[in-house]
């Protein structure tokens, strides 16, 4: 997998003229510096790929099983005291190396729990004889530095403790970490899942939204599995990290037309000089799809609410962003996190939580795998 050209697109000239804003809002910060990443090295692959605060109701271990395992913070406090601390080390050495590793963590560990629960079923490499959630069109562009670090993560913690903690635990503990190594908030993770037995290889397409979804088909698809419009709104701030392809947002500044067929030379919705820079930025999308844009084009690499504050001011990169600001469903969570960081963090840290806890397996539902890419014995037939 190639490192994708990333574009920072905060010129002097860019910052200028959106300071200015289309919409009303406190001013910008000024970006450091302009940086540009079109050419790199081969990203690593992975060699061995390894709501509330109180939650829903945990899913219940097959009944064979006995009784439930109850999930804890502390869960490995005695089987594997220094999990957590491997795992931080880990993950902060590769983010130091490579900073686009804390959003492609935080992507994986979305496409994880969204199909099936947070169970590592998106680490599962296909084989010549299975297919996995990899083979999925949504999850191809799924980072390779992402599962490098749950693999690394997990190697260390084999040397220390085999067999006692699962990719699922790693995932969600590695996301915490790089939030919060981010500048985000940290949140309770509570621990004891199992490795998925099974991966679905048609269920993301399905189960996860898609960049060019209407902000009402992806509240259908939270709503589905129990999250709230104030849940998705504040979860999509993750994307104050990292970046997309320009293939996923060139409709909007090449060969614009409104809903009513008319064209446009890009999004009217969008600052015009923006709009400007990603057509430059851009240009050659086709012939290299790995050139890509910051989805936060103000503060890349920090996680904060400048996310919502550039959607107020037609800086959103997405169709789903701009979304977000007209429809009256999920405007008013747009505005209060642009307005206020505290309430943000506060309301990320919830959502995250009860993401964590989306579909869990525990005792006989799963297993603790030795590596994170391969089932221990073969998988379940779907």
């Amino acid at each position: 997998m190639r490192r994708p050209s990333l574009l920072l697109l905060a010129t002097a000239t860019l910052l200028a003229a959106a300071a200015a804003g289309v919409r009303a809002g406190p001013e910008m910060p000024q970006a450091a510096a302009a940086l540009g990443m079109r050419a790199g090295p081969e990203m690593p692959q992975a060699a061995a790929a390894a709501g509330v605060r109180a939650g829903p109701a945990m899913p219940q271990a097959a009944a064979a099983a006995g009784p439930p395992v109850k999930l804890s913070p502390d869960f490995y406090s005695q089987s594997c005291p220094r999990a957590e601390r491997i795992i931080a080390e880990v993950v902060q050495s590769k983010q130091m190396a490579n900073p686009t590793t804390a959003a492609g963590v935080l992507r994986v560990f979305f496409h994880d729990c969204f199909v099936t629960g947070c169970d590592a079923s998106v680490l599962i490499a296909p084989t010549h004889f299975a297919k996995s959630e990899k083979d999925a069109d949504i999850n191809h562009s799924l980072p390779g530095d992402a599962f490098d670090a749950v693999v690394r993560a997990k190697l260390a913690l084999e040397l220390e403790c085999p067999g006692v903690v699962s990719c699922a635990d790693v995932l969600a503990l590695a996301s915490r970490v790089l939030v919060t190594m981010t500048g985000g908030p940290r949140y309770p993770v509570p621990l004891g899942r199992k490795d998925s037995l099974s991966s679905n290889p048609t269920a993301p397409d399905v189960e996860l939204p898609h960049a060019n979804f209407t902000v009402g088909r992806i509240l259908e698809l939270f709503t589905a599995k129990g999250f709230t419009v104030q849940e998705m709104v504040a979860l999509s701030g993750a994307h104050t990290l990292g970046f997309s392809h320009c293939q996923e947002f060139a409709s909007r500044i090449y060969d614009y037309k409104d809903k009513t067929g008319k064209p446009a030379p890009f999004d009217p919705s969008m600052n015009p000089t923006y709009a400007k820079g990603l057509q430059a930025a851009c240009k050659e999308y086709q012939k290299d799809p790995t050139i890509a844009a910051f989805n936060d084009v103000m503060t890349p690499g920090k996680f904060d609410n400048m996310y919502y504050v550039n959607i107020e001011r037609g800086l959103g990169l997405l169709s789903t962003d701009e979304d977000m600001w007209s429809d009256l469903r999920t405007r008013p969570f747009v505005e209060r996190y642009a307005a206020n960081n505290t309430a943000f963090f506060d309301d990320f840290a919830r959502a995250m939580e009860k993401l964590s806890l989306f579909g869990v397996k525990t005792g006989a539902d799963g297993e603790i795998r030795r590596r994170c890419d391969a089932y221990n014995s073969g998988p379940n037939a779907l």
